[in-house]
């Protein structure tokens, strides 16, 4: 059962371009929205991303969207996401994507973590799959987190939404014009966040972290807001997964410390030499060498305590657990793409600008000028404490517009409705429901996701909207017998599922063309995107007529009848065919169909009437005698014949029965 909201959706049932049929919602993302849909052209089930009206006249965003769809394009790849085709329809802008049932690895992170290390291996290695198909074609993928990557039913993972990709030169920058780090900061790279030139190694960085938290089950940079967990990616190692779960082997702390080396000079060069050191790892393991002291050598980068990032952002790295309003120009901020609800998408989230520090003004003629001020005697002490109000004035103003006024999310996830409620407004916050979504390891009822997200600054009084749980997504299988095949699959696709494989039978009942049953049975709950098997009538099934003309009418009764065939019989007198035998059959050959009629004539016998009395008469009246009465006459003289013509004998006997038609032998004299 779907929520209300998704009920109201206006974009559900409508055809985008004549071909597209929308279906339900797959996920949400900042500037986009993922549907289920159905390619009426190719009758296919496909993801369309259709960009969010507000963000149609914004240049930059319409730009983005486009990039993702020529990036991808430039992609071929198992496990790559493929792009369709993309559109517009009227002012909706959309993108048709490979759809691919399943989940994203941030739920497998969810449900597994910790996983084993070759359990995570094998995962980390497709993602690597498919950057490295992106880095041989020139392209930066800068969004690599688990909400980005794919696990289908089969256990492929195929990498998404290529929406900040760009061409790997020296113009990748990871910020938008007016200086706005753009990105998932858990997965940035500390060059990104100092100077904003990444290469294929960011990537590779990212991947890293991916695995970090596939092998631990948590981010290895956590922070109560994104500046923080920035300032840990520059200023602080990836710590080894070991930490966390000591059982983890030597050769895969090194595998991690390789690829989030801080130093891009130590890092793996981009995702094909990652993926080779990941496999040679992976192999190790599997062949029982937990201690490859070479590997792990090979692999561990080399330290330097030199500093060796220098950059333009933030112009000097502070620590942010002490930022002070000063510390940073109110153009410093960061986009959070975190905590995306969608699959598909990416929400960025802008972090409000801090407040300006009130400099001490020049002299034209050179450095900072001391002024003083002369003033009647006795002024002077007054005159220096309303300075000093009026600069902590201005000081906590500025702090209060920056930060003051603000305080961080508590956490509510997992929690009941009421007891999120309770627990908010207990830390003076108000709580919202805005949407209900269905999630496989959430159970219903509780809260899946906050905006904004735990930990993440909301404003003292404010407003914590939160996305309730429906549960596991289950819808069942509708009732699509008798309808036709296009029916039957517009139903399905009503209901979140697909169409499966497809078998023509004879049915005698439902005509040809329509459904005569699925599997699974009606009313059984699947999975979003699970098929369903149709069976489609062929209808009657052809047989074969058999004809049994001079032949038994019970034997011809008995094998038409069992044959599902409907004979029509009549009988009547015969004097060739005998009785009990057929004398006609129509049709007697060719096909029939069960329950259609064969008509029938089965014999009788000949009719036996009486032969009349005709001796002593004339030959001419007892010839006229016997006619009338149905026989043929045959003359033949007696004895003694002397030509009078007198019937002296007859046969068969007079009184006695004869066939109709038969002959009666007159004996003349």
């Amino acid at each position: 059962m779907e929520s209300k909201t998704a009920r109201a959706d206006s974009m559900v049932g409508r055809v985008l371009d004549d071909r597209y049929r929308i279906g339900p919602k797959i996920a949400r993302g900042g500037m986009a929205t993922v549907y289920q849909a159905t390619d009426l052209k190719l009758e296919r089930t496909v993801a369309v991303k259709i960009m969010r009206s507000e963000f149609t006249e914004d240049e930059s965003f319409v730009k983005r969207f486009k990039r993702e769809a020529r990036s991808a394009a430039q992609l071929s790849h198992p496990n790559v996401v493929s792009v369709f085709d993309t559109g517009d329809d009227h002012g909706t802008l959309y993108l048709v994507m490979e759809y691919v049932p399943g989940q994203t690895l941030r739920s497998v992170i969810r449900k597994e973590a910790p996983m084993s290390p070759i359990r995570a291996l094998t995962l980390i290695e497709q993602v690597l799959q498919a950057l490295r198909a992106a880095h041989r074609a020139g392209l930066l993928h800068r969004d690599v987190k688990p909400e980005n990557a794919l696990l289908s039913d089969d256990g492929l993972v195929k990498v998404t939404d290529f929406g900040l990709a760009r061409a790997i030169n020296s113009e990748s920058q990871h910020t938008s014009a007016n200086g706005v780090l753009i990105g998932t900061v858990s997965y940035l790279a500390p060059e990104i966040v100092v100077n904003a030139k990444p290469d294929a190694r960011a990537d590779v960085y990212a991947a890293g972290v991916l695995l970090y938290e596939m092998l631990t089950g948590c981010k290895p940079h956590e922070g109560e807001n994104p500046i923080q967990v920035a300032y840990k990616h520059v200023n602080e190692d990836v710590p080894a997964p070991s930490l966390r779960v000591p059982a983890l082997p030597a050769i895969v702390d090194a595998l991690v410390a390789r690829a989030t080396a801080r130093d891009m000079a130590f890092r793996s060069a981009d995702a094909g030499v990652l993926l080779n050191q990941t496999q040679r790892v992976r192999q190790a393991l599997e062949q029982g060498d937990f201690e490859d002291e070479e590997l792990q050598a090979e692999l561990t980068p080399m330290r330097t305590d030199t500093q060796v990032l220098e950059g333009v952002w933030p112009s000097k790295i502070v620590d942010p657990e002490n930022l002070a309003p000063q510390d940073l120009t109110p153009t410093d901020r960061v986009f959070d793409h975190e905590h995306d609800s969608a699959k598909h998408g990416v929400i960025p989230h802008q972090h409000e600008p801090m407040a300006p520090i009130i400099k001490p003004r020049k002299s034209p003629q050179g450095p900072t000028v001391k002024q003083t001020v002369q003033s009647p005697r006795g002024r002077g002490p007054l005159l220096l404490v309303s300075v000093l109000l009026l600069a902590g004035l201005v000081g906590y103003t500025g702090w209060y517009m920056g930060m003051g006024r603000y305080q961080p999310t508590p956490s509510v996830l997992q929690l009941t409705q009421k007891a999120a409620a309770k627990k908010l407004e207990a830390a003076g916050l108000k709580f919202s429901v805005v949407e209900r979504e269905y999630d496989e390891q959430v159970p219903a009822g509780q809260v899946l996701s906050t905006d904004p997200d735990p930990g993440e600054r909301v404003l003292k009084d404010g407003t914590v909207k939160a996305v309730l749980s429906l549960g596991p997504e289950r819808h069942a299988v509708p009732d699509v017998t008798n309808k036709s095949y296009d029916q039957a699959a517009a139903l399905l696709s009503d209901a979140t599922l697909a169409v499966g494989t497809t078998q023509e039978v004879f049915n005698e009942v439902i005509p040809t063309g329509q459904i005569v049953a699925v599997t699974p049975g009606v009313g059984t709950l699947l999975k979003r995107g699970d098929e369903v098997a149709l069976k489609v009538s062929k209808g009657k099934k052809p047989i074969k007529i058999r004809d049994f003309t001079n032949r038994s009418w019970a034997l011809g009764e008995k094998r038409l009848t069992r044959l599902g065939f409907t004979p029509q019989v009549t009988e009547e007198f015969n004097s060739s065919v005998p009785k009990g035998n057929v004398v006609s059959q129509s049709p007697r050959k060719g096909t029939g169909f069960k329950g259609d009629a064969i008509t029938v004539v089965v014999s009788k016998g000949p009719q036996m009437i009486t032969v009349p009395k005709v001796v002593g008469s004339g030959l001419d009246a007892a010839t006229k005698a016997l006619e009338d009465a149905g026989f043929n006459v045959k003359v033949q003289h007696s004895s003694v014949y002397i030509g009078l013509s007198y019937v002296v004998g007859q046969s068969p006997d007079a009184d006695g029965k004869a066939p109709l038609g038969s002959t009666v032998t007159l004996s003349i004299v």
